[in-house]
């Protein structure tokens, strides 16, 4: 038996590792590059195996950095089946179609852009030339059907003449739709057959609603292997849905290697019940000021957590009960999922909301935005409100809108809940947001662009660790030391280098074998 590791290998993205036996090729999650645009074309065109060899495919959970690639896996001769927990399954319905659209808008940007480069050569002529403003606007009209929305039949048609290098998407609506019909869900704690002589049992992760720790057990040459895929690891405390598994079935405790995730390897969140005094303060201090409160976050996880929070602080009168607007279709859309499983809630959530008849994520104060004429009015709002909008970076979509509306506005807080990547506008207003604050307020506000204009950052930006849905390094050793597995050997993955490593050498002191495999390296069982 043998695992080779072929994404989120010291790095946290692409998940994607395949188990090999003698009879069989099972692929654990079949995730998506996500990074720099050409970088990750480029990883994410090319699976590095025929789909047509695999028997079937486990998947942990719904994020894109572990599902994103199986439409590509779909329609290029892949006959198995897509075994994962039924809430996965449903919040896939979204965020595959989601990721498609995704894929075809930026493909059909990027044509345009091409396109219209093109054509402005073509009309400079042999001697080079300005093209005027007329002409340029000439070839907009040509190539758009209003100022908004592309000609793509138009586009497409002229790359074909002018023989022009198009991009096409990754996959289409269509191939996410086609996807969707190999999926199987089945609760947690039920094996299923996967292979000969092969079984797999999914247990609750922690990380988001669906997420599963998986554990493989197969015979082979008259021995039994167990092999343990940890997916992404929750934290511990956090309302909604349980803890980490902790306690396994005793067929399922000898596991001969552990593929764990290592993403926080090196850090240590915030305690988690800071979380909601932090919040209520947030909400008292904008107030105070007569200002509403701008939240990006991601769709599926963090959004339903703050709509948890809010509801509970509001429930408890200790605060001004402002409207909560969602204005996210994706996450409207997903919050729509967790109010359809409630099987898989933790305790708290049982007691505090639906004992009493009440959803978590619905109240009198809380409103769903559904077409882009409400968002539009929402922007202009100046009543205050919170707007909870996507994407949680400030890098697409709704959130751009309501932040140039608002946050030159110093009555006004944006408050950020997730992390940040480098180069992305939510890093930028952090980095500025926490500078000036620093400063006394004092001076000028720093700029930041936003949808190509800049605007002065007077809104104040508050900050709010603790919100990860991945656990940290001393929640990663309780999952380990504390259950009740007999783990042999841990493979360390989902994790850039610095952190897999710092999380290794922990391991290494706290007793445990451990390996950090490189990718496309197989290790034997």
């Amino acid at each position: 038996m043998y695992v080779t590791f072929y994404g989120a290998v010291r790095e946290v993205t692409g998940s994607m590792h395949l188990l090999t036996t003698q009879h069989d090729r099972i692929l654990l999650d079949c995730g998506m590059f996500q990074g720099r645009r050409d970088e990750s074309r480029e990883k994410n065109k090319v699976l590095p195996f025929d789909p047509g060899l695999l028997t079937n495919m486990v998947l942990s959970h719904a994020h894109i950095d572990h599902s994103g690639r199986i439409p590509l896996l779909t329609k290029h001769d892949f006959t198995g089946r897509i075994i994962c927990s039924r809430p996965t399954a449903s919040a896939c319905e979204y965020l595959l179609p989601d990721s498609a659209h995704i894929q075809e808008s930026d493909a059909n940007y990027l044509n345009y852009k091409t396109v219209r480069s093109a054509l402005s050569q073509m009309k400079s002529g042999p001697v080079k030339k300005k093209t005027s403003k007329q002409e340029l606007n000439q070839i907009k009209k040509l190539l758009k059907k209003n100022r908004h929305r592309l000609n793509v039949e138009t586009i497409n048609d002229l790359i074909a003449k002018y023989n022009l290098n198009g991009v096409r998407p990754l996959y289409t609506m269509e191939d996410a739709q086609e996807a969707l019909t190999y999926f199987d869900g089945f609760p947690y704690r039920h094996p299923v057959s996967i292979g000969k002589d092969m079984t797999c049992t999914l247990y609750d992760a922690g990380h988001i609603l669906g997420s599963a720790v998986t554990i493989i057990r197969a015979g082979e040459n008259g021995r039994q292997y167990t092999i343990g895929f940890s997916g992404d690891l929750g934290r511990f405390g956090k309302p909604i849905i349980d803890d980490p598994t902790l306690d396994f079935d005793e067929q399922d405790r000898n596991v001969d290697l552990l593929l764990m995730e290592s993403t926080y390897g090196g850090r240590v969140h915030e305690p988690v019940v800071d979380l909601k005094p932090k919040l209520k303060q947030v909400l008292a201090d904008t107030h105070k000021r007569g200002g509403s409160i701008l939240i990006p976050s991601f769709a599926f996880g963090r959004t339903q957590e703050i709509l948890y929070f809010l509801h509970e602080i509001y429930d408890e009168n200790e605060v001004p009960r402002l409207p909560i607007y969602v204005d996210s279709p994706l996450a409207t859309k997903i919050t729509r999922v967790f109010g359809e499983h409630p099987e898989v809630y933790d305790q708290e959530t049982h007691e505090a909301f639906l004992k009493q008849g009440k959803n978590p994520f619905q109240s009198d104060k809380i409103h769903f935005v559904e077409s882009v004429e409400e968002s539009i009015a929402l922007n202009k709002e100046q009543k205050p409100h919170i707007v909870i909008s996507a994407s949680g970076m400030c890098e697409a979509g709704r959130i751009l809108h309501h932040l140039r509306y608002k946050i030159h506005n110093k009555k006004n807080t944006v408050l950020l809940v997730g992390y940040m990547a480098q180069h992305t506008l939510g890093r930028r207003i952090f980095e500025r947001g926490t500078a000036y604050a620093e400063s006394g307020r004092k001076g000028e506000p720093p700029l930041v662009k936003i949808l190509g204009k800049e605007y002065p950052l007077k809104a104040h930006v508050v900050t709010i660790g603790g919100f990860s849905a991945h656990g940290d390094k001393n929640e990663m050793r309780r999952f380990l030391l504390e259950s009740n597995l007999n783990i042999k050997k841990v493979a360390l993955v989902h994790g850039e280098e610095e952190q897999t490593l710092a999380f290794a050498e922990e391991l290494k002191n706290d007793g445990v074998s451990v390996v950090v495999p490189k990718r496309g390296e197989t290790i034997q069982v």
